[in-house]
């Protein structure tokens, strides 16, 4: 697959989603949860709030790299902020 660009990064990146899914799902076999209502007011679990950080972080990061805001490892942190906030509030 000479199209792809299997980098160190990326095979991390695709280890990182592959354990967060792996640890939400023991997670979610050993600590049942009940759907809980947050400044979205609709009913979200874990596995739902994990989803919404993924697909938040892909676009801070995309509006990270279009609005060239600054180097990329800073918009890490941006996602890592924004993860805590949709983890406590959402």
């Amino acid at each position: 697959m000479a199209w792809m660009a299997w980098t160190t990064p990326t095979a991390i990146f695709f280890v990182v989603i592959a354990t967060l899914l792996v640890i939400f799902t023991i997670l979610a076999i050993k600590f049942p949860e009940t759907p809980r209502v947050g400044v979205l007011r609709i009913e979200t679990t874990r596995g739902d709030r994990l989803f919404i950080t993924l697909l938040g972080s892909a676009f801070l990061n995309l509006i990270w790299l279009g609005l060239e805001i600054g180097p990329q490892p800073y918009a890490l942190l941006v996602c890592l902020i924004y993860a805590g906030a949709v983890f406590r509030w959402v």
